[in-house]
C-alpha cells in the first residue's frame, strides 16, 4: 500500500519547469508615488478621525470626562469646566485638522522618498526582485 507520503515524496521528484524572472527596478514614476501615497494618506485621515470618534465616544460613555470635570472644579473653585473644551464638536474639529495635516506629510513623504530612490538608483543600481511560475 502506497501512503500519502509516497505519493508526495513522487510528486517532488519530478522536475517542473519553472520559469525564473529576474528584474530591475531602476525608476519610481514620481506622480505616481505622489497619487499612491495620497491615496494612502486618505485612508489614513478616514482612521484617524472614526478612532477619535470612537475614542472619545468610549471616555464619555464611561463618565472619565465628567469625573476629570469635577476633578478640575473643586480646585478651581467651578471656575475651569472641562467639559467647555471637550465635547464632540471640538473633538471632531482636531481629529480633522489632524487628518488634513497627515494629508499633507504623507503626500509630501511619499514625492520625497520616490526622488531619493531615483537618485539612489544611480549609485546602487536599483532593487533585483526575482519571480518564479510554480
Amino acid at each position: 500500500m502506497s501512503t500519502v507520503a509516497d505519493k508526495l515524496a513522487k510528486k517532488s521528484s519530478r522536475k517542473t519547469s519553472a520559469k525564473q524572472v529576474r528584474l530591475r527596478l531602476v525608476y519610481v514614476d514620481f506622480w505616481s508615488a505622489v497619487k499612491l501615497s495620497f491615496l494612502a494618506a486618505v485612508a489614513l485621515a478616514i482612521v484617524t478621525v472614526v478612532s477619535f470618534l470612537l475614542v472619545y465616544l468610549i471616555v464619555q460613555a464611561t463618565g472619565l470626562i465628567g469625573t476629570v470635570d469635577e476633578f478640575f472644579q473643586s480646585f478651581s473653585d467651578g471656575g475651569v469646566s472641562i467639559t467647555a473644551f471637550i465635547g464632540l464638536p471640538q473633538v471632531m474639529a482636531f481629529a480633522a485638522i489632524v487628518a488634513i495635516l497627515n494629508l499633507v506629510v504623507v503626500t509630501v513623504l511619499g514625492a520625497v522618498i520616490a526622488g531619493i530612490y531615483n537618485l539612489a538608483v544611480k549609485v546602487t543600481g536599483g532593487l533585483l526582485v526575482g519571480f518564479t511560475s510554480n
